[in-house]
């Protein structure tokens, strides 16, 4: 029953390869055709699966032997369990309906087949990331992600910045690698083994200050390679500018699957981060800091992109806090949650974009709910799932996490909620300039106004359904739910922790109800300021108050990051340039040739055409032969 599992990732290989070769032959609707069929098929092919492990548990695939040195082997397989599983089916499910999307969007682009190609090539890499039994080939999808991510960013590669964005991207990315490659460097040399059949089971068994020690390093290495590819402080200014790439890119990679590798990779390595306390607190506290910072930038942008690219931050702040305070469960689920209602924001921002002829500028916006509709609508579901009102999907995965910090630490708890305050206003104060007041546009735009089409509202729709009813699959046992995500990834977390006792006088109910009163506080202010007295965000060119003027300029981080790192390097490598490489190393190499060159003009003297000169050297030498020889 196994053996149709490996065309999984085989099918979305196979689109990349036909569209790539035949993306100038091929036409356009046959390219979106195939694109998005090999990864709906594949979404069914994860669905059996999904139905295999749940009867029978999980399963081993394995494909070959890959490496093989002594008694130290990497083979070449896939694991399919509870949590794998589960990823497969957002990549796959949230996958096509951006494939689906994406024939609408970009059905005008020159580069259209080309872009398909690197779509499907990235959901190949994505797969073996969730796929792989071990983790080199976890680490192959990795960077394989990382490689589509710059090439999907910089797709419209001649506009400089986006050059510039994906460069960016490529090299923090990098960074991040760096730090889960040394890791497992490290277990090959302490357990013999990137397999988590063989490392996982051992973990527990250590005892000793050097294994702390060694579990430490390791779990901070990895925590290292997450930061990089879930956008996390200080690796987190990447992300903001990735919106350079069209849409739908943003929809797929930067806010349902790449950007949330970081926490499935912490996620299957659990056992070993449940026994590094140092390491999980840093990640509780990192993941908190991006989540409120994010928050605070997002405030003031007025690129509708901008507004989403932090809020990915943000939320992906809240997911490592999750998995910090030991909240693997709800982590898990707010990966899941944001993967429906963040999807359907870009692809509504996306479609907005469409509307109003490439304009991203809120500013210039306004009045669009009389004229897209469909857009409208899904979009005002996916922002109140994305603030934590409920019922929709975003309030439970975010319970989820604040009940489990609350416990961690007051403290933590209450900055969150002010985190889901500044949530709950920045995506509202999105909606109300965007689709209320008067629209604020060229004429032009406005008469080129329209809803778009099928293909794009399909999706917008299928995500608005699952953004409003996602939060179902683990409603807490308070509000009458059974928790099935919980139970479901009980075999890998362990026992059903009752995360939602009274703590402090604070029971669940109460908690739950400070977090939605707060995000209705911020929403009721953003109606206020947006709606009733119309406010309109400043032009670039006029002043700001100090706070919102460091909010608006992302608090000069990117700049701060020039100074300090980006120009010192500069100029390290100008006197690398200028000293080592050109006086040293082409000083040497060049003055050994004109070396030779110039004892060859001084040797070339003795050859004067004298055949008289030559029979005396000859007699010369003769002599000093013999000479040498009555000496020795």
């Amino acid at each position: 029953m196994n053996n149709y599992l490996w065309l999984i990732p085989l099918l979305p290989l196979a689109g990349f390869i036909i569209n790539g070769l035949g993306r100038n032959a091929l036409p356009k609707n046959v390219i979106g055709a195939l694109g998005s069929l090999v990864i709906l098929v594949a979404f069914g092919l994860s669905v059996s699966a999904f139905l295999q492990v749940q009867a029978s548990g999980p399963i081993n695939v394995k494909l070959f032997n890959w490496i093989t040195v002594g008694t130290f082997n990497i083979p070449f397989a896939f694991l399919i369990d509870q949590l794998s599983a589960i990823m497969l089916l957002i990549i796959t499910g949230v996958g096509f309906l951006i494939h689906l999307y994406s024939i609408g969007y970009m059905h005008d682009d020159a580069g259209f087949g080309k872009f398909f190609a690197y779509l499907n090539l990235f959901v190949f890499f994505m797969l073996l990331l969730v796929l792989g039994s071990n983790y080199v080939v976890m680490f192959i999808g990795w960077e394989g992600v990382g490689l589509c991510s710059y090439l999907l960013i910089g797709f419209w590669f001649t506009n400089g910045d986006y050059a510039d964005a994906a460069k960016k991207a490529f090299v923090m990315n990098r960074i991040g690698d760096l730090g889960f490659l040394i890791a497992i460097f490290l277990m090959v040399h302490y357990f013999n083994s990137v397999n988590y059949a063989d490392i996982f089971p051992k973990v527990p068994g250590l005892h000793g200050a050097k294994v702390s020690h060694l579990l430490t390093m390791i779990t901070m290495l990895l925590f290292v390679g997450a930061t990089g590819k879930s956008a996390q402080i200080p690796l987190f200014t990447w992300l903001p500018d990735a919106m350079a790439g069209p849409t739908p890119v943003s929809a797929l990679i930067h806010a349902a699957t790449m950007v949330t590798a970081g926490i499935y990779m912490i996620a299957r390595s659990h056992v070993m981060f449940d026994l590094a306390p140092f390491t999980t607190n840093i990640i509780a506290i990192i993941g908190l800091a991006t989540a409120v910072f994010a928050a605070l930038i997002a405030l003031t942008q007025t690129d509708i992109k901008k507004v989403l690219a932090y809020s990915t931050v943000s939320q992906l702040g809240y997911m490592f806090l999750g998995l910090g305070v030991g909240a693997y469960t709800g982590s898990f689920f707010h990966v899941i949650t944001h993967a429906f209602f963040k999807a359907l924001l870009f692809l509504g921002a996306g479609s907005v974009i469409h509307a109003v002829s490439g304009e991203q500028d809120m500013r210039k916006m306004g009045g669009l709910y009389k004229k897209l509709p469909i857009t409208f609508w899904t979009m005002l579901l996916g922002t109140i799932a994305i603030s934590g009102i409920p019922p929709f999907s975003g309030f439970f995965s975010k319970d989820e996490i604040l009940a489990h910090t609350y416990q961690y630490s007051p403290i933590m708890y209450f900055i969150g909620v002010i985190t889901a305050m500044f949530t709950s206003f920045y995506m509202f104060r999105m909606l109300f300039l965007t689709f209320f007041g008067k629209f604020r546009g060229t004429h032009e735009q406005e008469h080129h106004l329209h809803e778009s089409p099928a293909s794009m509202t399909i999706p917008l729709i299928v995500l608005a359904i699952l953004s409003v009813v996602g939060g179902l699959l683990n409603v807490p046992a308070i509000l009458g739910g059974h928790e099935w995500l919980a139970h479901w990834l009980a075999p890998l977390f362990g026992a059903v922790k009752e995360a939602h006792e009274t703590t402090g006088g604070i029971s669940e109910m109460g908690l739950m109800g400070i977090s939605v009163g707060a995000a209705v506080l911020a929403l009721i202010y953003a109606y206020s300021k947006y709606i009733k007295k119309a406010h309109v965000p400043v032009a670039d060119t006029e002043e700001r108050p100090l706070l919102a003027a460091l909010s608006y300029h992302k608090f000069y981080i990117d700049e701060l990051y020039d100074f300090i790192i980006r120009k010192p390097l500069d100029a390290l490598s100008v006197f690398f340039y200028k000293v080592v490489d050109k006086m040293g190393i082409d000083g040497l190499v060049n003055g050994l040739g004109s070396g030779t060159v110039e004892t060859s003009k001084g040797l070339r003297l003795l050859q004067t055409g004298n055949v008289g000169f030559y029979i005396f050297m000859m007699v010369i030498g003769i002599i000093a032969v013999l000479f040498y020889s009555l000496k020795f």
